[in-house]
């Protein structure tokens, strides 16, 4: 699995948001200014997220975006899926299913569709919420053994 700058983007643009929680809706402007990212391509980024409903708009003078819901209400997973399409981790699993001809015979399949299970349940426990206050406790959890423990 590959995320790729769609998606870092889109989840940069999801945590700005929800740090500028209360202070209403933000420019787009303001966001490519603070985080560094190219205007054109936070633009087409921005509507794939308001499309997804992942965000409020307002136009004209005030106008910019926010989220459309609380920070600890949103999962990672579900931005990811949104802006990539899939996570998963080779090409013959798929989140309709796996989508090879091989399947039934395939020794690896059970170890692909296990990573794609661990992706997505780690995935979905972490939350904007958790990336603001930088709970690295969570985030890197059982997967990363004693890479944590110097913090």
């Amino acid at each position: 699995m590959m995320v790729s700058t769609k998606g870092r983007y889109a989840l940069t643009v999801m945590v700005d948001l929800a740090r500028q929680e209360g202070d209403g809706f933000v420019s787009l402007a303001d966001i490519a200014d603070r985080e560094n990212l190219s205007m054109k391509y936070l633009e087409s980024i921005i509507s794939i997220l308001n499309k997804g409903g992942m965000l409020q708009s307002l136009r004209g003078k005030n106008g910019g975006y926010k989220l459309a819901r609380k920070p600890e209400e949103y999962n990672i997973s579900e931005i990811l899926l949104l802006t990539e399409g899939t996570l998963a981790p080779v090409n013959c699993i798929m989140q309709d299913g796996v989508q090879c001809e091989k399947a039934a015979t395939c020794s690896t399949l059970p170890l692909w569709a296990g990573l794609d299970k661990v992706i997505e349940n780690y995935l979905s426990d972490i939350t904007l919420e958790d990336i603001i206050i930088g709970n690295r406790k969570k985030m890197l959890g059982d997967y990363c053994g004693t890479c944590g423990s110097e913090n």
